[in-house]
C-alpha cells in the first residue's frame, strides 16, 4: 500500500472561540483545508504557531506545507507604512509562517499558499503588498467568485490550462514581486491571482480559496510533488 504524503496546514491563532459550552483560546483551521487535503490524496496536519526556531525540524517531517489564508500581514514585514484599512498585526502568526515558508524552501519541501500564504511567500521573498484593493469581496463574511486566468508555460497553467471561476474574499494582493517568483495566472482586472517559484522544488501561491471551491487540482500538484522523492 502506497503511503499518503503528510501536509502540514498552518492555522488560526485565536484568543477566544466558542464551540458547544466551551469558550477559550483555540488554534483553528476551517474545515475546508483539512478535508482539501484528504480529497487530494494527502494526509493532513495542523501547524498551530510555535517558537520559529522549531520551523526547520516541523517541516522535516512533512512531505508538504500549505500556508493558510486568513489576516493581513503586517506592513512593517516588507517595510511599508500602514494603511488605514489594514487588519490588526498577527505577529506571531506572521512570525511562525515566515518560519515555515523559509525552511520549506530551504529543504525543497512542496509549499502551497492560500491567500495570505501566497501573499507572505511574496513577502518571504523581498516583495510587497498592495494594501487594499476593491472588487475582491463580495461582501464581509461572504466569499465571492471570479475569473483567473492562466499563463501558460507555468506550472499552474500546466495544472489548470483553462480560464476558471475561482471564490475569492481578499482586499489586499501582490505589489512587487519577490525574488524569484513569476506570475501564473491573473484576474480580469490585472490582478495576480497565482505565483510559483522558478526551478525544480514545488512552490506556488493562489490568491483564492480552493478549499472553499469543487476544483482540487492545486492540491492534487502539490499531494504529487509531496509523494515524489524529492518533491519535484
Amino acid at each position: 500500500m502506497v503511503s499518503r504524503p503528510l501536509i502540514g496546514i498552518s492555522t488560526y491563532l485565536e484568543k477566544q472561540a466558542s464551540w458547544g459550552v466551551w469558550e477559550l483560546p483555540a488554534a483553528l483551521l476551517p474545515a475546508g483545508y483539512p478535508r482539501l487535503v484528504q480529497d487530494s490524496g494527502g494526509l493532513a496536519v495542523m501547524l498551530p504557531p510555535d517558537d520559529p526556531k522549531h520551523a526547520p525540524s516541523v517541516v522535516a517531517r512533512l512531505d508538504g506545507v500549505i500556508v493558510a489564508g486568513g489576516p493581513d500581514v503586517d506592513p512593517v514585514r516588507y517595510g511599508a507604512e500602514r494603511d488605514p484599512r489594514t487588519g490588526p498585526a498577527a505577529t506571531e502568526r506572521d512570525t511562525w509562517e515566515l518560519a515555515l515558508i523559509r525552511a520549506a524552501m530551504m529543504s525543497g519541501t512542496p509549499l502551497l499558499g492560500i491567500c495570505r500564504g501566497m501573499q507572505l511567500l511574496n513577502v518571504a521573498l523581498g516583495g510587497t503588498l498592495t494594501q487594499h484593493l476593491d472588487g475582491h469581496v463580495k461582501e464581509v463574511g461572504t466569499f465571492g467568485r471570479h475569473t483567473v486566468t492562466p499563463v501558460p508555460g507555468t506550472r499552474y497553467g500546466d495544472l489548470v490550462p483553462e480560464v476558471t471561476d475561482v471564490p475569492t474574499y481578499h482586499h489586499q494582493a501582490v505589489d512587487r514581486m519577490g525574488k524569484g517568483l513569476v506570475a501564473s495566472a491573473y484576474a480580469a482586472d490585472g490582478t495576480v491571482e497565482a505565483v510559483e517559484l522558478l526551478g525544480m522544488t514545488w512552490v506556488m501561491g493562489v490568491q483564492w480559496h480552493p478549499e472553499m471551491g469543487e476544483d482540487a487540482r492545486v492540491t492534487e500538484g502539490l499531494v504529487r510533488a509531496a509523494a515524489a522523492p524529492h518533491g519535484f
